[in-house]
């Protein structure tokens, strides 16, 4: 069966039915679920957090991955209805940074190019790479993964050069005793 509907045009009783009985549905996508919910305008505050808790009670593994393959979904729920400061943001996006960290060495994932990280979005709407598919790290990417735990690669290959020059450096020094 099919929903046949986009999820931000449900009212909170199809949100209910859709969640209890996701599985006979093949068209039913937790992520489209997730942002309908901070998309919908036919629902009020009070249902929407009413909704995301009981998606959270059936999809709460997956919504937890959600941090690292669409943070800023994750971000606009978990904060619905609340009042932040800017410290309260930071707080709540330094944790996101961490978990994200957390999730990629528990499930062994090398690789950083998940949901938002993987396309080209630079929020221009007349950009003809927005939704290109990208590598990290090329001239694309509008942004990528970083935790402080990150090793420096160019300090690696500084220090490369620098023991390279020193080997080299090494043989004169030699040589030139030698000489004298």
């Amino acid at each position: 069966m099919k929903i046949g509907k986009p999820f931000n045009q449900l009212n909170k009783s199809d949100y209910f039915h859709y969640i209890d009985h996701y599985k006979k549905y093949t068209d039913f996508n937790t992520l489209g679920l997730y942002r309908s919910i901070c998309e919908n305008e036919k629902l009020e505050l009070n249902d929407r957090i009413e909704i995301r808790d009981y998606a959270n009670v059936i999809f709460g593994k997956t919504f937890n991955f959600y941090q690292l393959k669409d943070p800023r979904t994750y971000f606009d729920l978990t904060t619905l209805g609340l009042e932040l400061t800017v410290a309260d943001e930071k707080q709540i996006w330094d944790d996101i940074i961490i978990n994200q960290e957390k999730i990629l060495s528990e499930k062994k994932i090398k690789h950083r190019n998940f949901g938002d990280y993987s396309k080209h979005n630079c929020g221009h709407d007349a950009c003809p790479y927005n939704g290109l598919m990208i590598k990290q790290g090329s001239f694309f990417a509008e942004s990528s993964i970083h935790f402080k735990s990150d090793k420096n690669s160019y300090a690696a290959k500084t220090k490369s050069k620098r023991i390279k020059k020193e080997r080299k450096n090494k043989h004169r020094i030699i040589r030139d005793e030698f000489d004298d």
